[in-house]
């Protein structure tokens, strides 16, 4: 659960995203390369997560293949 004192949606929102299977990930990665796939996702007319989970079920697909 959230820290210190938090608001009814907020332990509603966190409630959810762990009974659905949600979590946050945090990768470093260079400035330069994060800006350009933020401009190519919005030129694209796709959400970053989307296309994030796209690539990531490629990548995962290709290595069963393998």
């Amino acid at each position: 659960m959230p820290v210190g004192n938090p608001k009814p949606q907020t332990i509603a929102t966190k409630k959810y995203e762990e009974k659905a299977g949600w979590i946050s990930k945090s990768y470093k990665l260079k400035r330069e390369l994060v800006e350009q796939f933020a401009a190519a996702c919005q030129s694209a007319g796709i959400s970053q997560a989307a296309q994030l989970t796209k690539m990531m079920n490629e990548f995962i697909a290709q290595q069963k293949n393998e």
